[in-house]
């Protein structure tokens, strides 16, 4: 996860902008600062690829009797505002200990003191829904933003959906609708850079039309999503007991494991059930554009029945991108007669009923992730 595995990997997947991440970590801005240079306002270039400054924090606090934590995403205009905003936050935790710091403060005061220093720094739930570190998380979460930032709540323009829910669940809640929808990577190997992302139609790529974007919505195409089942937090479920459920079925016996007795982590879809005032079909109506993916090197090595991790699997992988350029490109717009051209026709074949979703999948739970099959003739 340094900068020419993460140029590199941008390069794979097709992305156009790549988030540094870890802005906080003073070894890693210096290195930053360091090598990349610019390309524009607030764009940076390493090795082909394009970066914007981001990172990732984790507040903890106590509130209304109950501890806290709540992951949020940083998007910064500048190396400059980043420094301040560093040198700000490191007498509340020890940066230099992780890429994504614990700092003991309220999302209130995460808000006052970057926005102090750098006004025009993006902040962003991230991982909105996800049971442990998460703004609407059930361990130690909100049921809306206002409890959680007070009256900073208005300036925040967006949620990141994360890998175990998708637009159409998130529209389910009235309370979202002023938010953009984003989805990123979250990644924490260069392979799994991309595996979401947010699509812009902007007529220059900027740190200040990104942000532009993402706060009235203009310019923000869509998103390219996981399939929220395939997250390791969609239903509910005690990993130690290999126990998964639906809500309704939680809800039923307590939220308590059947097996042990021990509480169940409430999922994503539980928590977006308890919180819904629309319909499923009422959701679907108002959701913005949005595409659903399965990796490719998944793809190959179901339709080629082999591990993922084999060589065969990245010999293929290799070939298809050095041939049809980007995974994401493979996976969402190459026209399937052109695959066919120099891809076993198994794996087109997967491509297209991946694009249809023709998908089956038992759900993630409890930090394992979901299990995906594409039914092939």
């Amino acid at each position: 996860m340094d900068l020419a595995g993460l140029a590199a990997a941008a390069g794979r997947k097709g992305l156009d902008l790549v988030g540094t991440g870890d802005f906080t970590h003073p070894a890693w801005l210096d290195e930053l600062r360091a090598a990349l240079r610019p390309d524009g306002d607030g764009v940076y270039r390493f090795d082909g690829a394009r970066f914007l400054v981001t990172g990732e924090v984790c507040v903890i606090w106590r509130q209304d009797g109950r501890g806290r934590r709540v992951h949020l995403l940083l998007m910064l205009p500048s190396f400059d505002d980043a420094e301040r905003v560093r040198r700000a936050l490191s007498v509340r935790g020890n940066l230099a200990a992780d890429g994504r710091p614990m700092l003991g403060m309220s999302a209130v005061d995460l808000c006052d003191l970057v926005w102090t220093e750098a006004p025009e720094t993006l902040i962003v739930p991230a991982h909105a829904w996800t049971p442990w570190y998460a703004v609407f998380g059930a361990k130690s979460g909100f049921d809306d933003l206002e409890a959680c930032f007070g009256g900073y709540a208005a300036r925040i323009p967006a949620i990141e959906t994360g890998l175990s829910s998708d637009p159409p669940m998130n529209r389910r809640v009235s309370g979202l609708d002023r938010l953009a929808l984003i989805s990123n990577s979250d990644a924490h190997s260069p392979e799994k850079l991309g595996r979401e992302a947010t699509v812009f139609d902007l007529p220059e790529l900027s740190y200040l039309a990104i942000a532009e974007a993402i706060r009235t919505r203009d310019g923000l195409v869509g998103t390219v999503e996981f399939h929220p089942e395939h997250g390791k937090y969609h239903s509910d479920g005690h990993r130690a007991c290999n126990v998964s459920m639906s809500p309704r079925e939680a809800m039923a016996i307590d939220n308590a494991c059947p097996v042990c007795g021990k509480p169940l982590t409430v999922g994503v879809l539980h928590r977006i059930e308890k919180l819904a005032d629309r319909s499923e079909a009422d959701a679907a109506s108002r959701t913005e554009p949005y595409r659903s993916v399965v990796p490719l090197d998944q793809l190959i090595a179901q339709a080629l029945d082999v591990g993922p991790g084999t060589k065969t699997v990245a010999r293929l992988l290799d070939r298809l991108i050095e041939r049809f350029g980007g995974e994401l490109g493979i996976l969402l717009d190459r026209p399937l007669d052109e695959l066919a051209a120099d891809c076993p026709d198994r794996i087109v074949e997967a491509i297209g009923k991946a694009r249809a979703g023709e998908v089956l999948i038992v759900p993630g739970y409890d930090g394992v992730y979901g299990r995906v099959e594409i039914p092939l003739d």
